[in-house]
């Protein structure tokens, strides 16, 4: 799935908060949205969810604007998974992922094995297996990012929109997580705090500050130490290593 914006602005309580955004994204990227805290990541991604309609027109989906997709068939096309997503307590894995069904299920039309398969790809693709009859409330924080991915996946989207999945979870399920996010079969948005996750694990970034796109490319030219220090007020040496590419902040001065 392609998606382009042309022109967005949003203003929210008199506040400008994005302004003249133009962005292209092609089918199967892994896009890091990156910026300060206040820089606009998560209304651009509220926005590419749909959930701002005054603003959907300035979307386009495969060439169509996302205000004239119905919402049963935008909820087929994409899929949004924010930071805090909480469901009853006494379902288990398995049915939390069921729910991603809902948007191509109509009224009598009962469960079919369509729904069976995109349900077992998801929990497949997430690896929960092992998993699938655990309680939500029986889950680490690193299982229920997964299962709430492996809910959206069964939805079938073109493209999926993550907000900072990887906030308070250890590092050995960053790590995990990010890569299963590079393996699936989608166009994924995903909201990142740390750097050095967004340099290894996404194809493309784009660089937000006050509500403007600074900078948008591969890791390589979108994390450089000028880049990084006018965003983000640090200086940073950027050290590549093969394909990798490690970041490393100077010290600052402490605070008298």
């Amino acid at each position: 799935m392609t998606i382009s914006l042309r022109g967005l602005q949003v203003t929210l309580q008199s506040r400008k908060i994005l302004h003249d955004i133009d962005l292209d994204l092609a089918t199967g990227e892994v896009v890091g949205l990156l910026g300060p805290n206040g820089s606009g990541k998560s209304t651009l991604l509220r926005c590419l969810a749909g959930l701002l309609p005054r603003h959907a027109h300035h979307i386009r989906l495969d060439g169509t604007p996302l205000n004239e997709i119905p919402l049963r068939e935008r909820a087929k096309r994409l899929a949004f998974v924010p930071q805090h997503a909480e469901v009853d307590g006494e379902l288990c894995v398995e049915q939390i992922v069921r729910l991603g069904r809902t948007p191509h299920r109509r009224g009598l039309f009962g469960w079919n094995e369509t729904d069976d398969i995109a349900v077992e790809n998801a929990i497949r693709l997430m690896k929960l297996s092992g998993l699938r009859h655990r309680l939500w409330r029986q889950l680490s924080g690193g299982e229920r990012q997964r299962t709430q991915i492996a809910r959206a996946l069964a939805q079938q989207p073109g493209l999926l929109i993550l907000d900072e999945p990887t906030n308070h979870l250890d590092i050995e399920y960053q790590l995990e997580l990010m890569t299963l996010i590079t393996q699936l079969p989608v166009t994924v948005v995903v909201a990142l705090h740390d750097l050095n996750l967004a340099a290894n694990y996404c194809q493309r970034l784009v660089l937000l500050k006050s509500g403007t796109v600074m900078a948008s490319g591969p890791p390589d030219a979108v994390l450089t130490p000028d880049l990084i220090e006018n965003a983000w007020h640090v200086k940073a040496n950027v050290i590549t290593q093969g394909a990798t590419l490690n970041i490393r902040y100077a010290m600052r001065q402490p605070i008298a």
